[in-house]
């Protein structure tokens, strides 16, 4: 059944590339409302995910250890890496002068990789147990609609056509499912492949929440914008937190 869960999950995610055709017409300053509470509904369900699902279950398995918690950095470490590396952004916000995007082949490249970590996340996940892998594809699915939004508006500013714009963004996508498919063949092969990347993981959540979400959630200088987002990032952590009834 880990297969079954594990594709069906990786199949959402990469679907999830096309919604960015929803809001073509969708008014700036709208737009950026929207995202905005999404970014902060995904942020909270990142951390959620990390600090109540996967750093608990890498403590059950790996005990309170120096390799817990060297694994968690490490996580921490590899996505910061990555993100200078590649130049790549989280980006949530459409396109201006006052917030310029990555050129776009950076950023398809970036995704790429990125989905394709994200697949073999939720492999691994499911590999544990199923309530982690339903936890941790909530997570991801929760993080990659604003992602997705704000790359179909990179590729369209970078002047490719909508129809051409989400078909690259599909194929990038498509990464995930290829991902998937490397851990569920190659951890049962390897020792300790699932435990050890939950807590890598968990580290790359909190990279990701702390680094590319949350910043771009200061620049909200009203009481109620700021009082709705840490609504949505506590429904997030809420979320993640009625998952445990699953376990």
């Amino acid at each position: 059944m880990g297969w079954l869960y594990t594709l069906i999950s990786v199949f959402i995610v990469s679907g999830i590339s096309l919604i960015g055709i929803l809001f073509v017409s969708t008014n700036h300053t709208r737009l950026s409302q929207i995202l905005l509470l999404l970014v902060s509904f995904a942020a909270g369900a990142l951390l959620g995910d990390a600090f109540i699902h996967l750093i608990p279950e890498t403590f059950e398995e790996l005990g309170l250890s120096l390799k817990s918690s060297v694994y968690i950095i490490l996580g921490i470490l590899i996505f910061f890496i990555l993100e200078k590396f590649l130049r790549w952004r989280h980006c949530h916000i459409p396109t201006s002068k006052e917030h310029p995007h990555p050129v776009a082949i950076m950023n398809l490249i970036g995704d790429l990789i990125h989905n394709l970590i994200d697949g073999m996340i939720i492999g691994a996940s499911y590999s544990v147990n199923f309530s982690i892998g339903l936890a941790t594809t909530i997570a991801v699915v929760l993080h990659e609609i604003p992602q997705e939004i704000g790359d179909f508006g990179i590729l369209v500013y970078a002047g490719y056509t909508a129809k051409k714009a989400l078909l690259l963004n599909f194929l990038s996508a498509l990464s995930a499912i290829v991902g998937a498919i490397i851990s569920l063949v190659i951890g049962p092969q390897v020792k300790g492949y699932s435990i050890t990347l939950l807590p890598i993981t968990a580290g790359g959540f909190i990279y990701i929440a702390g680094s590319d979400l949350i910043p771009e959630l200061q620049g909200c200088e009203t009481l109620s914008g700021s009082l709705l987002q840490l609504m949505a990032m506590s429904l997030g952590v809420i979320l993640m937190a009625l998952l445990t009834f699953l376990e």
